[in-house]
């Protein structure tokens, strides 16, 4: 879309304001409005002003002054905003012109221009299943003296016996019990459906809904792949939409990873795969799961670089309750088709030479997409420049469930990294993968490193409340 054109459309859809977007280290989205009027061809030119300084992992406040750059393509109405407001997401530039190498778009669109240079293909297409949770009622608090968190929801499996409701209407979700039921155990189509009809006004395509396996209210809505950079903006808007429609029924939408105790955790199950111009580079019918030689030599290199991976599809000292066994998280590094213990997964049902993909199965919305699908690109590349064999290095095939196998037999598989800190471990060790081409810098590298350590050392050195149940009568 040109300049003209978006012009016209705040014209033609009396737009009163202009939204300019970034995302931030962790992928959360900041803005900052203009008015309509204040709009003109020079804006997409010269850009937005804000304060780096106030951004968590960005600059220091002698060298504060940042601008957004506005991408045409990016721009859709804001489905929520009284007043007629037009949604544009920037790449973050310095003062004098320059890409900013912090900012999570433009390592994506490096990323993506890392690519074509490599002549490995000409796009990558990636399609996130980010899961969440509709909740009723959300508490917690850190402090001194206090630490507690409590979520509720009407069709929780622990409220079967409330008295609150003037007549318990029964039909709750039970404990990984809430699959695709239909009502009245699935309570929230309607909330999904209108996140849906938001979603589809704001220019994605979806192709699905539908309840998850965990009680309480967890939720999955699909919309369709798109080219890298594209995709991540795409999630951060169905991420908008599905924030905010919840808000709108009185309830709370939340993708943490592992928001209960006991019941299945959301992920972020990502579909990827490399075109070149139309033709499918992943498709070699008769093959196993019909994989191309370069579908699995990307496999190859996303496995033998998943712990250092990890710090960035699972970066928060959180994602690590929900890679545990039991409740199908991947925590298994091999592959197989069809097959939901494994870490990458290939589809095999209905699929077209077009649709031939891999799924990483450990990632959840934690991440920062940006990041995340340019770290996945990455890994994968070197896995075909470097013919990485996944059977080779005893990666699989792996059909069948792994969890049902004896500790002695799952000695032999390798598994995620158990903490936040592992993980970045890993990242530190294992990165020179991720600064092929200048996509990511190492002081990308340390910045990010520094900022998630951080995180995880505010987490490990507070008091838990499961310590009471403990320690407490030593």
């Amino acid at each position: 879309m040109s300049v003209q054109n978006v012009l016209d459309k705040i014209k033609e859809n009396s737009i009163q304001f202009v939204d300019f977007r970034f995302v931030d280290l962790s992928g959360r989205a900041h803005h900052i409005t203009l008015p309509s009027t204040e709009v003109d061809a020079d804006t997409f030119v010269n850009g937005v002003a804000f304060d780096g300084s106030s951004i968590v992992g960005f600059r220091g406040i002698e060298e504060s002054d940042m601008v957004m750059m506005p991408d045409t393509e990016s721009v859709y109405v804001d489905p929520f905003t009284d007043h007629p407001t037009l949604n544009v997401m920037c790449n973050i530039h310095t003062p004098d012109g320059e890409r900013y190498e912090r900012d999570p778009r433009s390592i994506a669109q490096k990323a993506e221009e890392y690519l074509q240079k490599s002549g490995v293909g000409t796009a990558a297409f990636f399609a996130p299943e980010s899961e969440f949770f509709i909740f009723d009622d959300v508490r917690y608090e850190s402090s001194m003296n206090t630490s507690f968190f409590s979520v509720d929801s009407e069709e929780a499996a622990w409220n079967t016996g409330r008295k609150e409701e003037g007549g318990n209407l029964a039909f709750k979700v039970g404990v990984k019990g809430g699959y695709v039921p239909v009502a009245p155990v699935d309570s929230q189509q309607d909330i999904r459906s209108e996140m849906v009809r938001l979603m589809q006004e704001s220019g994605l395509r979806v192709e699905r809904h539908h309840h998850e396996v965990a009680t309480a209210g967890q939720a999955e809505i699909n919309f369709r792949f798109d080219s890298l950079t594209k995709t991540a903006d795409n999630l951060l808007k169905y991420k908008y939409i599905v924030h905010n429609v919840a808000r709108q029924y009185g309830k709370v939408a939340t993708f943490m990873p592992k928001p209960l105790f006991g019941d299945n955790g959301s992920g972020m199950h990502v579909h990827q795969s490399i075109f070149n111009g139309d033709t499918p580079l992943f498709w070699e019918k008769g093959a196993y799961a019909n994989l191309s030689e370069m579908a699995l030599n990307y496999i190859g290199g996303i496995l033998h670089h998943a712990p250092a991976l990890i710090a960035l599809t699972n970066p928060s000292t959180n994602s690590f309750k929900r890679l545990v066994p039991g409740y199908e998280a991947p925590v298994n590094l091999v592959f197989s088709k069809g097959n939901r213990s494994a870490a990458v997964r290939i589809p095999v049902a209905a699929v077209t030479p077009k649709g031939c993909r891999i799924e990483f199965r450990t990632p959840d919305s934690t991440a920062n997409p940006y990041l995340a699908f340019a770290a996945m690109l990455l890994a994968g590349i070197d896995g075909i420049k470097r013919k990485i064999d996944p059977t080779a290095l005893g990666y699989g095939p792996f059909d069948k469930n792994i969890y049902d196998l004896s500790d002695e037999e799952k000695k032999e598989i390798r598994s995620v990294p158990g903490t936040l800190n592992e993980a970045l471990d890993a990242l530190e060790a294992d990165s020179a993968f991720l600064t092929e081409g200048g996509v990511f810098t190492e002081d990308f590298i340390a910045n990010y490193v520094a900022v998630k350590r951080a995180e995880a050392k505010a987490v490990d050195i507070r008091i838990h409340p499961h310590e009471y149940s403990l320690y407490f009568d030593c």
